[in-house]
């Protein structure tokens, strides 16, 4: 009989439901192995009815009610199905189906909710959750007891092996990944014979788990569905959940993590059940695909069956590639104990114990020890051009201690920027990680200075790690003391100091076993000895890590403890990589309150480069907002630009010097010729405020029409042009001589689509119209190309041109403010203004014109220069200093060379065409807009209406990823995309990568 045959129809579904149990509702079929579930809808409440698919299976269908009756009886702390009994007050019955066959039907409560597999995303806190359920289920188990469930099951992990008779099934590499776990389960077996038993669920997969409704911190509701419970070993029931809560996870054991930790929480585990967890995951897991493998001969047609197949195998390959071990000291971690056992007995060891440096390094008793800071944020590691492919480092750090003979000493738990390269980078479950975290202390010397061995031992392993970076030839040597094994591993040695070295050959303490490398041969360059100290070599062979992903180092670091147990010297002790707390606490207290942080969680960001920006613990975050930094981050060029002048001189423009000149004929080049007279300021508002001034000065009036939503600086001249400021939070309305006209937002705005940059332009003549009523004329009028905080608004056709005849014509001055938007950045032009036709009186610019240095500039018409000039001297002391004027030259000669104007015009265009493209699926998406590298995204509802929350969730969320994203816009529902100019195609295609899971996510739908 075939799968169809054996199908119920909803419609009988209905039937029954109606006539035993008095419940009128519509039916929908629902997922199920060993039952046919429905769904019944009535008008009140929903149920879920249960119709076993066969006698035999109805026989044994008695203990998931036996269960849940057992659980209404204790006082749980959980939700669990709920029995409805039939109109004759039973709990099931048996019935006949069309075919003939008898079945037992059941109804239970249904429980509202999502189900897991379909919940985005898969939060650590609602993994948590799922483990504390899974753990409170076990707990009011304890005291159950049944007959039914000492039964033999396939799904029972305990008796697992029978998938050995199905090997046939299996390709080639399906069964090698088989026979690797089964051999290991055989392994434990008299281990896991002793476990502690009891009746479990045993069946939490994604699909019987039910989530709550909160889209933002989702939590586990309950855990449906007993009719896979089984007596057990208990830690089985972990396991299930596990070996399902896992798939799909790019770091199957990273998601496991808070999982184990709410389980813990709930039923706390022992010691030895997390020894077998590893395995009995796998095991899980291979029943899975096992039953996958015989389901697709019997029942082809019912993908359910099949549903798990494919995530399973991936699970497993990636779990083989984990070390069983590091797993369960990661497991241990997750229970609030010290992950490697060991750790404790070696520090008492250590502590009841003294050694000096000069027992590992003979010469050291003749040197100073100093230290050396070569964390993510040392001043001393420099600019990253100095270690990111360059030797240079390597070089300053042999300099220092050979002028000044030291031990340069440190290292243990420092995060490097050495190890912020692509070949430590490992793709995460959400976004990119980088080994920073040095597991090591490193003595920096001359090359052949002699290496003695700590303490008594033998050789385990002698290798050339010639391609490996992080040790070059390495010997590590085996120590035994009572019952305490360790190993010490000696790196960056010579070739030679390998030589007749044999496995097992013992070792003295302080016999000679090598000499520290030379550059050309010890893996790093300068000479140093790496010193570690490992209590597991994780079954590895001839290398061991030797550096930690941040979020592994509470693990690694109890495997490899701090080797200054051994010295006790208060030079090696680890320094506090973050203080964050101490940071947000003095800031609170003396810095300003309206400073503002950005994410809820703030960063501690102590380095830049190119298009990230990096944190304390080394890890890069993808900078989509930052236009300050034009050019790129700490741009080598720009930076040593500012160093080479300010060696020389830093001083005002009250001496002739040539540099005010260079920059200034440069920057003249980029700009229309009747633009010819410039003035240099420090920053963006002091170069608005300036053109203000000069528009009143050229004009003899003082009313200025601006934006609505405009943001012009932060002097007062400033605040008072800027709807954005005097309108919002702590604002005092627009002061008298300030006029505001509608935001001419063509999307969303009072006028939309074709002909509105005429309509909006119209107001502007309105205003000077009511100025002259009054008697008054414009001074200026002041306005970006594109309108950032309005929400990155493009202005629409024709705006531009007929608001600067109608001021023109007035007598004012129009001011085009390119803060934001000039210097290449919209890409087909290199001011936002030549995207409109026009020609500005005056331009502003600044923050991107020394990319990051305080440095700004106002170029205007000789008219309005010559109306400016009107005896009262403009002096800025800092304004023009040969410093920032040779950075600002070489930003504008970084951008011609590196061809960045076009890179801004090509990524821009790609970019607004993906994000065009993905309108069609997420059509919360709702107007794409910008030029080049200065894009808007804004998210609305299909009535138009702003979604702010979204939008806000989705910038928070893509910092999970590391990328930095920012919203603005009046209603705080645009997205906005003005990164470096160096940001790539390749960065673009992973934030639109991000951009589509996180787009995907329940919140945001």
């Amino acid at each position: 009989m075939t799968y169809k045959n054996l199908l119920i129809a909803c419609e009988e579904a209905e039937q029954i439901a109606l006539k035993y149990y008095g419940i009128a509702g519509k039916a929908s079929l629902l997922a199920g192995e060993i039952d046919f579930n429905f769904k019944i809808t009535a008008d009140t409440e929903s149920y879920i009815l249960k119709v076993s698919r066969s006698a035999a299976i109805a026989a044994e269908g008695d203990l998931q009610q036996d269960i849940l009756q057992y659980l209404a009886t204790q006082n749980t702390n959980f939700i669990f199905p709920e029995i409805v009994y039939t109109l004759a007050g039973e709990s099931s019955f048996n019935w006949k189906s069309a075919n003939g066959t008898i079945r037992t039907v059941k109804m239970l409560k249904w429980i509202s909710g999502r189900l897991f597999a379909d919940v985005k995303p898969v939060t650590e806190h609602l993994r948590y959750t799922l483990g504390q359920k899974g753990g409170q289920i076990t707990q009011a188990l304890l005291g159950f007891d049944s007959h039914l469930a000492q039964k033999t099951f396939d799904w029972d992990i305990a008796k697992g092996l029978w998938v050995e008779n199905y090997f046939s099934l299996f390709s080639k590499e399906e069964k090698e990944l088989v026979a690797y776990f089964l051999e290991k389960f055989k392994e434990i077996a008299p281990i896991y014979n002793s476990l502690r038993k009891s009746v479990i669920h045993n069946d939490a997969n994604d699909n019987n788990i039910v989530v709550d409704e909160n889209l933002v911190s989702p939590e586990v509701k309950a855990i449906i569905d007993y009719g896979d419970a089984v007596y057990s070993q208990t830690i089985n029931d972990l396991s299930v959940s596990l070996a399902y809560a896992m798939m799909h996870c790019e770091q199957p054991l990273q998601a496991a993590v808070p999982t184990v930790s709410g389980y813990h929480a709930a039923f706390p585990l022992l010691d030895i059940e997390l020894k077998v967890l590893y395995i009995t995951i796998a095991m899980r897991l291979l029943i899975s695909v096992t039953k996958s493998a015989i389901n697709k001969q019997k029942e082809p047609e019912n993908t359910y069956l099949q549903i798990s197949e494919k995530p399973a195998w991936a699970l497993l390959k990636k779990w083989k590639e984990l070390s069983p071990d590091f797993a369960y000291y990661t497991f241990r971690h997750a229970c609030g104990l010290e992950p490697c056992e060991q750790n404790a007995t070696f520090k008492s060891y250590a502590a009841s114990r003294s050694w000096e440096i000069s027992d590992l390094i003979p010469e050291a008793k003749y040197l100073t020890l100093a230290d050396l800071d070569l964390s993510i944020g040392s001043q001393f590691v420099g600019h990253y051009s100095e270690y990111i492919s360059s030797e240079k480092i390597y070089d300053k750090i042999s300099e220092k201690f050979e002028k000044n003979e030291e031990l340069l000493v440190g290292g243990y738990g420092e995060a490097r920027p050495v190890y912020t390269t692509d070949a430590y980078k490992i793709r995460q479950n959400e976004g990119f990680e980088h080994r920073t975290r040095h597991l090591g202390v490193d003595f920096w010397t001359h090359a052949q200075t002699p290496i003695c061995a700590i303490e008594d031992g033998e050789i385990f392993a002698s290798h050339n790690n010639d391609q490996h970076k992080d040790y070059g030839p390495t010997l590590i040597l085996k120590h035994q003391v009572g019952d305490l094994e360790y190993y010490t591993l000696y790196g960056h040695l010579t070739v030679k100091s390998l030589e007749n070295k044999t496995i097992g050959q013992e070792v003295k303490k302080g016999q000679k076993i090598g000499e520290i490398g030379a550059f050309h041969e010890n893996g790093a360059w300068a000479p140093h000895l790496h010193f570690q100290v490992v209590l597991d070599m994780l079954n590895l062979q001839n290398d061991f890590y030797g550096v930690s992903l941040p979020s592994h180092w509470p693990v690694f670091s109890s495997i490899c403890p701090d080797p200054n147990l051994f010295f006790k010297l208060a030079i090696l002790e680890p320094k506090n990589n973050s203080e964050n707390e101490h940071l947000l606490k003095f800031r609170k207290e003396h810095l300003g309150k309206s400073l503002s942080l950005s994410y809820q969680n703030p960063l501690k960001i102590v380095r830049g480069q190119q298009q990230y920006l990096i944190d304390d613990f080394g890890q890069k975050y993808l900078d989509t907002v930052n236009n300050v930094a034009h050019v790129g981050h700490e741009h080598p060029r720009v930076v040593a630009a500012g160093q080479r002048q300010m060696a020389v001189l830093n001083t005002n423009t009250r001496y002739l010097h040539s540099e005010i000149l260079d920059f200034a004929e440069a920057l003249l080049k980029t700009l229309p010729e009747e633009l010819s007279v410039l003035h240099f300021v420090n920053s963006g508002s002091e170069a608005n405020e300036l053109a203000m001034r000069m528009a009143k000065a050229f004009t003899g009036q003082k009313d200025m029409i601006a934006l609505e939503h405009g943001y012009h600086g932060n002097t007062q001249a400033c605040i008072d042009v800027s709807s954005y400021k005097f309108d919002g939070k702590g604002g005092s309305g627009c002061p008298e001589h300030t006029h505001i006209i509608p935001l001419p937002d063509a999307f969303r705005g009072i006028y939309r689509g074709e002909g509105a940059g005429a309509k909006y332009a119209k107001h502007v003549e309105e205003s000077i119209e009511e100025l002259k009523s009054k008697g008054r004329n414009v001074a200026g009028f002041i306005a970006e190309s594109i309108v950032s905080c309005g929400g990155q608004i493009d202005l629409p056709n024709g705006f531009l041109g007929e608001a600067y005849a109608f001021v023109k014509q007035a007598g004012g001055v129009c001011i085009s403010d390119e803060v934001q938007v000039g210097f290449g950045r919209v890409g087909a032009k290199f001011w936002g203004f030549e995207l409109h036709g026009v020609v500005p009186d005056i331009v502003t610019m600044g923050k991107p014109i020394g990319n990051g240095h305080p440095l700004a500039a106002v170029a205007c018409t000789k008219e309005v220069a010559e109306a400016f000039a009107n005896g009262m001297e403009f002096f800025n002391t800092f304004g023009g200093n040969p410093v920032s004027c040779a950075i600002g030259r070489e930003v504008l000669a970084v951008i011609k060379d590196e061809k960045l104007q076009e890179n801004a015009a090509e990524v821009g265009e790609f970019l607004k065409a993906e994000l065009n493209a993905l309108k069609v699926k997420f059509p919360i998406l709702k107007d794409i807009r910008g030029e080049g590298l200065f894009l808007g995204v804004e998210l609305c509802d299909d009535q138009l209406n702003p979604l702010a929350a979204q939008t806000n969730y989705l910038a928070n969320r893509m910092k999970d990823f590391k990328i930095l994203m920012s919203v603005d816009g009046p209603d705080h529902n645009v997205l906005k995309i003005k990164p470096p100019m160096c940001f790539s195609k390749e960065n673009a295609e992973y934030m639109l990568e991000c951009l589509k899971r996180v787009l995907s996510e329940d919140f945001m739908s």
